[in-house]
């Protein structure tokens, strides 16, 4: 397998893992407003953190809510930093191959310069050798 073959697996991997993130941020937003809609709907004055809305009482709904708003906040950030970093990955694979794939290139260009010298070096031979003979 070349270099080149390796960084291109690797970077489809990277987008795979990245579009990963991008849903397990879908996840954790949908977790999280449906946890503050919980709040919202079975509390008339809940207490806010920040902008988390909460309320602990005795009933399951106030488990729920909290459980949720927190599970799909946990999820949210999880899901951007997986994310930004498989991105930030995948660029690099990418510009890795970008020089392998220029490399390759230039030692072709190399070894197709050096061919046309060594074929034309042998017709410039042949030229002076025909009327010789």
């Amino acid at each position: 397998m070349l270099f080149s073959e390796y960084l291109h697996e690797k970077a489809e991997e990277s987008r795979h893992n990245e579009t990963i993130g991008y849903l397990i941020v879908i996840i954790g937003s949908l977790f999280f407003i449906g946890g503050v809609l919980v709040t919202v709907i079975t509390v008339e004055n809940p207490e806010w953190f920040l902008i988390i809305p909460y309320h602990l009482t005795h009933h399951p709904y106030s488990l729920l809510s909290l459980s949720m708003t927190s599970a799909g906040f946990t999820l949210l950030i999880t899901g951007i930093a997986l994310g930004i970093y498989y991105a930030r990955e995948r660029s690099w694979y990418m510009q890795e191959l970008h020089k392998a794939h220029s490399m390759e290139e230039r030692k072709l260009k190399d070894e197709r310069e050096s061919l046309t010298k060594t074929v034309w070096a042998e017709v410039a031979q042949n030229k002076v050798e025909s009327p010789a003979e």
